[in-house]
């Protein structure tokens, strides 16, 4: 998946993925996410830890920068989305489940996040990658879902 400038997974059906589990360790069933409206699911590389700073190789680094500004805009947006018919939310990076729980509890999501730590769902779909000090990494995209097909997707981003 490195070194792609493009990504359509379109039409595909998210039903035909391993489910990644929430940060609480709860899984979901994919077959059901956007069934009663649309399902979004953002993509991320990484969130820095609390009190880290990003390294100037990271922050050169197209897309990686601005993570958790962009987990706490979806957290800011989240009752406008719902109004807009967003039924599901979910954000999804490689990181464990212990991480992104206290991630979670820590800027006050109102919706799960998901690990791909073993990277089946972003295996099976083709996510575009990159390595960071040796860390294997997602892109950053957004999946949105309805009836558990994919119908559209934002990346580059």
């Amino acid at each position: 998946a490195s070194g792609r400038w493009s990504y359509s997974p379109f039409g595909r059906h998210a039903n035909a993925i391993n489910t990644p589990p929430f940060n609480d360790g709860r899984t979901i069933d994919t077959t059901q996410v956007g069934s009663t409206g649309l399902g979004i699911i953002y993509v991320y590389p990484r969130t820095i830890e609390n009190g880290r700073t990003p390294s100037d190789e990271w922050n050169l680094i197209p897309g990686a920068r601005g993570c958790t500004p962009e987990a706490c805009s979806f957290r800011d947006h989240f009752t406008e989305l719902s109004r807009l018919g967003v039924a599901d939310l979910f954000g999804l990076s490689t990181q464990t489940t212990e991480y992104q729980s206290e991630f979670a509890s820590r800027t006050n999501l109102p919706f799960g996040l998901l690990s791909d730590a073993n990277f089946a769902f972003g295996e099976a779909l083709g996510f575009p990658e990159f390595s960071f000090e040796g860390e294997r990494l997602w892109k950053r995209l957004t999946l949105v879902i309805k009836s558990g097909r994919i119908s559209h997707v934002f990346y580059p981003i």
